[in-house]
């Protein structure tokens, strides 16, 4: 059974979805995916992906604030993450982080965003969930300053295989989207083919980033095969055994029980 590691079911355009999202559950568990971790990108999300989960026992949730959100508003506090952390069902924090690609203007306000929810990782002992992109020094400083028990992931992962080691490193996992399968992306197979297998997860980030042969359409859980027959390819497993490790992988990460 496959794990989407990484998915955001409240931004699935459901309008023309027959059957809603009971059928993009279904759709994925028929496809072999056991599990699903829905991230927060806002503190709306935060709280309100608690009543999702609570309605299915194979579906987790994170707390935190994108950094791509609108700098405008308040910034996430340590004591507002710490709390939405209790909630049943949240396994990490995040997801957080830098982009120096959409949005260097508004740098100063991720970093702070980011240790905020760091320093709430380490209080409340569980991962973080990382968004990088063109800021592969600045995120590394940061996750070595504040160190994590729990370590956590480098989400839908596009930067090089130095980054990778550096992250590798701390103890953290590293995760592939359907970026990995795109033509475009032989750079980044070179990564994959690197990592140890029992350092990767696999996921969607849908409903974006759809992998061939979905370019083009919303991405669903579903498509997270696609991303793991890639990977297993690339790492000469079968799709059996790229399955097995990384939902082992997964469970271990985000202390979740088989």
């Amino acid at each position: 059974m496959l794990v989407d590691s990484h998915c955001h079911l409240d931004r699935l355009d459901l309008s023309a979805r027959e059957g809603g999202l009971d059928a993009v559950i279904a759709d994925a568990k028929a496809r072999g995916v056991s599990h699903l971790l829905t991230v927060a990108v806002d503190l709306d999300s935060s709280q309100s992906l608690s009543k999702l989960t609570a309605q299915h026992s194979n579906i987790y949730s994170s707390v935190g604030v994108h950094p791509l959100q609108d700098a405008q508003l308040p910034m996430p506090s340590v004591e507002q993450l710490v709390s939405l952390a209790g909630a049943p069902k949240v396994v990490a924090i995040g997801e957080t982080g830098l982009d120096n690609f959409y949005s260097a203007d508004s740098y100063q306000w991720q970093r702070e965003s980011f240790i905020n929810h760091l320093q709430a990782a380490q209080q409340v002992h569980k991962p973080i969930i990382v968004h990088t992109r063109d800021a592969r020094d600045e995120t590394i400083e940061l996750l070595s300053e504040y160190s994590l028990d729990a370590a956590g992931v480098l989400h839908c992962f596009t930067e090089t295989w130095e980054m990778a080691k550096a992250a590798l490193d701390l103890g953290f996992y590293i995760s592939f989207s359907g970026i990995v399968t795109f033509k475009s992306a032989d750079k980044l197979r070179d990564v994959v083919k690197k990592i140890p297998l029992d350092r990767i997860l696999v996921e969607t980030d849908s409903p974006w980033l759809a992998p061939v042969p979905y370019r083009g359409k919303q991405n669903e859980p579903q498509y997270v095969y696609e991303v793991a027959q890639t990977v297993a390819n690339l790492k000469q497993v079968s799709l059996e055994q790229l399955a097995q490790t990384t939902t082992s992988n997964f469970m271990r990460l985000f202390n979740i029980d088989q």
